[in-house]
C-alpha cells in the first residue's frame, strides 16, 4: 500500500541528501576567511534547496544559515562604513566572532540531528 509523501515525512535517503547539503553550505561559510567567494555559493545553495527541506527539521538549518548571511553582511557593511573612526574595528571584530559561533552552533546541532532554535 502506497501512501503519499507529505513534508514531514521525507524519505530517510532525501533527509541524509539534504543534511550532507547542509554540511557542505556550513564548509563553504567556514572557507570564507580563506576564499570570500564561498560565501556567495553558500547562500545560493542555501536559496536553492530551503525548498526541498520544507517542513523537515533541517528547513530551520537552512534558515538559521540564510539569516547568518544576511546578518553578517549587514554588519560587514555598518563597520566598513565606520571603519575609518574607530568603532568599524569592534563591529567588524565582534560581526567575525559571532559568524564563528553561528556556524559552530549550526554544524554541531546538524551533527546532532537537532533542529536550530529559530
Amino acid at each position: 500500500m502506497n501512501t503519499p509523501l507529505t513534508a514531514d515525512s521525507k524519505p530517510q535517503a532525501d533527509l541524509q541528501r539534504l543534511k550532507n547539503v547542509s554540511i557542505a553550505v556550513y564548509a563553504l561559510q567556514a572557507a570564507t576567511f580563506v576564499l570570500p567567494i564561498t560565501y556567495f555559493v553558500a547562500i545560493i545553495i542555501s536559496y536553492i534547496k530551503r525548498d526541498d527541506a520544507q517542513g523537515t527539521w533541517l528547513e530551520s538549518h537552512f534558515r538559521w544559515q540564510i539569516r547568518t548571511f544576511w546578518f553578517t553582511l549587514l554588519w560587514i557593511v555598518l563597520g566598513g562604513l565606520t571603519f575609518v573612526i574607530v568603532i568599524g574595528w569592534f563591529i567588524l571584530c565582534a560581526n567575525a566572532l559571532w559568524f564563528i559561533y553561528r556556524i559552530a552552533k549550526g554544524w554541531l546541532n546538524l551533527i546532532d540531528d537537532k533542529p536550530m532554535p529559530v
